[in-house]
């Protein structure tokens, strides 16, 4: 009896240890697999360490592109003029108070400040990377127009050496015409760091601004608004616009195609919601802007661009509260 007994509890013994070694076993290799799962984001880290030179696809959420002039003009965007600035009309600019919406990095706010002579020019955009990168092109600007005016400079002080017996004559004429126009030359003297001028900002979440301006740009920058706030959020663009556009101020706007939507449609999970939900799409733009916002009437600045990259053809309008 007792012998028995014995092999019983042999027996149970035995079956409990190959239990716990099962157990152990379990345990061990969901040890191992974790490890592994670390092992490998370690190793992608490590990887991506190593691989410094390696190329990786950037997500640009908010059409925040660097270098995004490169893709549009090509290399050297500070030398070559966009060719949206040729079809823009003077009187828009000059001597005017103006707002350009997702000015990326201010080459194009910048060229107009310089080629129009706006009063004032303020470029927003929502990334704060392209705010640095917009002073640095202005600084730039700033350094080529002092040279350009230097030799101006030099090439009038060698003509006038040239003509010494007319010296007295050419001073004279010269101080007549400081006297009848020193206004407009005060306005000349006046650099580009002096009218231009950029802000990181969200110009949909944005608390209001305190001043209006006169002109406001808004130009390949409709897409990313509406993917990303979708209707609720280019309609408050919109209705925000044309509360700061002062009587008879003129709105630029150079919409993106449906075309282009569907093509950047899954760059988030946020844009790739709003797509689904979008119900105004760019052709409504106009009744929009014209039956529900209020602007008085509309231009076709051109329906045609001349002289850009393929892509970048677009319609460009002018909207007139």
């Amino acid at each position: 009896m007792a012998e028995r007994n014995e092999k019983k509890r042999k027996r149970i013994e035995n079956t409990q240890k190959q239990q716990n070694k099962k157990q152990d076993g379990e345990v061990k290799k969901e040890e191992r697999d974790g490890s592994s799962e670390e092992m490998a984001k370690k190793g992608q880290e490590i990887q991506a360490k190593s691989n410094p030179n390696k190329k990786f696809k950037k997500v640009f959420p908010y059409g925040n592109y660097k270098s995004y002039y490169g893709y549009r003009i090509g290399k050297g965007p500070e030398r070559e003029e966009d060719p949206r600035i040729r079809v823009l009309k003077k009187e828009w600019f000059e001597g005017k108070d103006c707002l350009d919406i997702g000015c990326n990095s201010g080459v194009v706010t910048i060229q107009i400040a310089k080629k129009y002579n706006c009063k004032s020019i303020l470029g927003l955009d929502i990334d704060s990377d392209l705010i640095e990168e917009a002073f640095w092109y202005l600084r730039k600007f700033v350094k080529m127009e002092f040279a350009e005016k230097k030799n101006t400079n030099n090439t009038n002080v060698k003509a006038v050496q040239d003509v010494n017996e007319s010296e007295q004559c050419t001073n004279k004429s010269s101080n007549e015409g400081a006297d009848n126009g020193s206004s407009h030359q005060s306005s000349c003297e006046r650099n580009l760091s002096d009218i231009v001028s950029f802000r990181q900002e969200n110009f949909v979440r944005s608390r209001p601004h305190d001043k209006q301006y006169d002109t406001i740009l808004c130009l390949s920058v409709t897409k990313w608004i509406h993917l990303n706030w979708g209707d609720d959020g280019l309609i408050t663009a919109f209705g925000k616009i044309w509360r700061l556009l002062r009587p008879g101020g003129v709105f630029v706007l150079e919409p993106q195609p449906w075309s282009s939507y569907e093509r950047n449609r899954r760059v988030s999970e946020t844009t790739r919601s709003n797509y689904r939900d979008i119900k105004y799409r760019p052709d409504f733009f106009r009744e929009m802007l014209l039956d529900k916002i209020g602007f008085r009437r509309v231009e076709v600045v051109t329906s045609d661009l001349s002289g850009t990259r393929t892509g970048f053809n677009r319609p460009i309008f002018a909207y007139y509260k």
